[in-house]
């Protein structure tokens, strides 16, 4: 495998010398033709940089024969078990921030800053519900000056929690607020750059210079200050909101993220400034956790170990927000990344502490019992750029007397278990399947369960539960079942969950020829009693590890089992089936298995849910396992929202317009809004979205198609009946389905 080479310090190709090309519309560095060199005793291929630093970056290529080069270097401390990324210590007034210290809780919160009785009436409360870190807007010289109010309201009230500035386009505002908060929070992408217009530019060397002096010059005051009060500092870069110059070298990409956030650093650095923490937000948790992870590889070639600061920006609400920051936020945990961290919701700041503490005490746990399995070789896995492992879906074969094609869907599959009890009643069975009734008779629709799982069989002599299954296999929906029971009760056309030991012990040679066969594997077995797998007709594998093991790690032993299947051209689909115990609250059943199944399906590991929970509502675990497929950007089935967490710059009630919005246009899958308060970030930060709802001036907003503004200043009162005609312009509404 070829493998390359830069310095640390480089900022990018600028010319095509020897061939050498930088790709700006990728994540990563394309190159060809490179030169063959001698180095640390072995010929790599070399990009040679006109300004060379001491230090040099190692990069191997992403996949055999491929173009696209990634950094070599580590981007956590173990991928086969939790161990927490050792890091300094940043001190946030007298809050201590770094792996040396528990994983910190923050929010923000979402009064007008001038309203200083409302401020601190809100951070009161926020305090009061556990938060370490309160962030608050400062967008202009007279929120700056009610900054010292709060502040002083808040010591005299004894609330000493650290205060953070959140400071957009507006360094002389920093520089007054930096004399009576804790903490700085700067956004490389518009702290000293002009908004981003989206326009793709030509720089030469000598501009691109010209433009990061401009930058030291305008920062530097603000760490000065900083290092003269003994302030803390986030770097932090949004998605949404890169400069035209870093999109023009790097593209809208993780990369960009990542060099953007690193301007800055090197400035702080050059300065002796090091109480500063990054983070990578964006509001797809794919992109956010890859940005992490190529700014953890890059720190780790640097030698710095600055905090995490971790987030899923405008994550929206409810169990939607909560998944989304789960996926993303729960992922890096799970890799030992993470220092402090905000679960952004569309919700009364306050509410956003219990969810976060959740996820806070999930990766302290990981990382205190090293939650993983034994050490092993991991060459597959895609963990800077998304690239999907698609199972083989299950094919006819000859014999088949039904249609076994849509047991499983290509765009990720949900399995439920189901119940005895339940086949007594087949309608409201099919209702709770989410398939279509037409005269009583079940069809599959666009976000209808796949297949299910039924423990015990019914009686051979129960006609019309047989009946119920019958005209549920006859729509292509799968019906898997134990072993012992198809051999006791069989079930035409069933398909047989086996074990390991059963396969090994030949048990299920006693079905019928061509019967369907699961296996359920746990990743942690021995190779040799993998090895069965390779002399089987698998039609799918259940990753099922028990959650009663404390010490084994489900996503580490999930991505050895990959790396088997993989490495012996094993292309089986692959279920993650978990099992909740009883008594699980509700948001430790979102964030565990956002958390344990979505940090696999990021990295493009796994076709699909399998979610039981035994006291839980049958229609919150299938929405759950169809909210998780569609935050890990698999399967689309319903309205996907960008939804701001709310702020004291918010232009209108956000959380009372998010409802109306969604009560109007949750119908529309595959259609993505955003329901922004403001756009301090630029358009940009609706990078996901094909429509966006966002806040212009008090009372007024402006509608967007993608990042182009096509309508200003329309009458709140009007606002979401003129984007719902926006979107029947653009041919993407269809009317709600009416019940039958």
């Amino acid at each position: 495998m070829a493998a390359g080479a830069v310095p640390a310090s480089f900022t990018g190709l600028n010319n095509k010398e020897n061939g050498l090309v930088f790709a700006k519309s990728m994540n990563f560095i394309r190159v060809s033709d490179l030169q063959r060199v001698k180095f640390r005793r072995t010929k790599v291929s070399v990009i040679r940089n006109a300004n060379p630093g001491q230090e040099t970056i190692e990069f191997q290529t992403a996949s055999e024969g491929s173009p696209l080069l990634v950094p070599r270097q580590k981007y956590c401390e173990s991928i086969h078990k939790t161990v927490r990324r050792k890091t300094c210590t940043v001190m946030v007034g007298n809050v201590a921030i770094g792996s040396e210290h528990p994983i910190r809780i923050q929010t923000m919160t979402t009064t007008d800053t001038k309203d200083v009785a409302a401020t601190v009436e809100q951070v009161m409360k926020i305090a009061d519900a556990g938060a370490d870190i309160v962030r608050i807007t400062v967008q202009g010289k007279k929120e700056a000056d009610a900054c010292f109010e709060i502040k002083n309201s808040l010591v005299q009230k004894n609330y000493n929690i650290p205060l953070v500035a959140d400071i957009h386009f507006a360094p002389s505002v920093a520089l007054r607020v930096v004399e009576c908060f804790e903490k700085i929070r700067v956004n490389p992408g518009n702290f000293a750059d002009r908004r981003a217009q989206f326009e793709q530019l030509e720089y030469t060397e000598d501009d691109y210079q010209k433009e990061l002096k401009h930058i030291e010059e305008v920062f530097t005051p603000l760490v000065e200050k900083c290092k003269k009060y003994g302030r803390a500092m986030r770097i932090g870069t949004n998605h949404g909101s890169l400069s035209d110059r870093i999109m023009s070298y790097y593209g809208d990409s993780p990369r960009g993220m990542v060099e953007s956030a690193f301007e800055f650093a090197r400035i702080c650095r050059k300065l002796d400034f090091h109480n500063f923490v990054f983070s990578m937000k964006a509001s797809n948790p794919v992109v956010m956790v890859q940005a992490y992870r190529l700014l953890v590889a890059e720190m780790y070639v640097q030698g710095w170990d600055y905090p995490l600061h971790l987030g899923v920006t405008e994550a929206g609400e409810g169990e939607d927000g909560r998944m989304k920051s789960a996926i993303g936020i729960g992922t890096l945990l799970q890799d030992g990344l993470g220092d402090t961290i905000r679960v952004s919701l569309t919700e009364a700041p306050e509410e956003e502490i219990d969810p976060c503490r959740r996820l806070a005490n999930l990766g302290k746990r990981a990382a205190a019992l090293q939650q993983g399995v034994a050490p092993f070789e991991e060459k597959h896995r895609r963990y800077f750029d998304f690239q999907r492992r698609s199972g083989e879906l299950p094919a006819q074969k000859e014999g088949d007397e039904v249609d076994y094609r849509g047991v499983l869907h290509r765009d990720g599959s949900v399995l439920m278990s189901v119940s005895l009890d339940q086949l007594k009643t087949p309608e409201l069975l099919y209702r709770s399947l989410a398939a279509k009734l037409v005269v009583g008779m079940p069809f599959k629709d666009l976000a209808t369960v796949d297949s299910i799982l039924l423990r015990e069989l019914p009686p051979l002599d129960d006609k019309d539960s047989h009946l119920a299954l019958k005209r549920l296999v006859d729509i292509s929906m799968g019906v898997i079942t134990p072993l012992s029971e198809q051999l006791t009760k069989p079930l035409p056309n069933a398909m047989v969950l086996v074990t390991l030991k059963e396969l090994s012990g030949g048990a299920h040679k006693l079905l019928p020829e061509g019967t369907r066969l699961i296996v359920s594997v746990r990743g942690d077995e021995s190779y040799d009693e993998l090895e069965i797998l390779k002399s089987t007709d698998v039609t799918m594998i259940l990753h099922n590890l028990p959650y009663s093991e404390g010490k084994i790690g489900r996503v580490q032993a999930a991505r050895r089992l990959f790396e088997y299947l993989s490495e012996n051209s094993l292309n089986f689909p692959v279920i993650h089936h978990i099992q909740f115990p009883s008594n699980t609250h509700r948001d430790d059943l979102v964030i565990g298995a956002g958390t344990n199944a979505g940090a696999l399906l990021v990295d493009g590991l796994g076709d699909g849910l399998l979610l039981e929970a035994p006291d839980q509502d049958f229609d919150f675990l299938r929405n759950t396992s169809f909210n998780l497929l569609q935050g890990c950007r698999m399967r689309n089935t319903k309205t996907e929202y960008v939804s701001c967490p709310s702020c004291g710059r918010t232009l209108f009630d956000l959380q009372e317009i998010s409802a109306q919005i969604r009560e109007k246009t949750s119908h529309l899958p595959g259609v993505s809004i955003a329901i922004m308060g403001c756009i301090v970030n630029g358009p940009g930060e609706m990078a996901d979205a094909d429509f966006g709802y966002v806040g212009g001036v008090p009372g007024k907003i402006d509608l967007y198609v993608g990042k182009t503004v096509v309508q200003r200043g329309i009458q709140m009162e009007h606002a979401t009946d003129a984007l719902i005609q926006l979107i029947k312009d653009h041919g993407r509404w269809v009317d709600p389905p009416t019940e039958e």
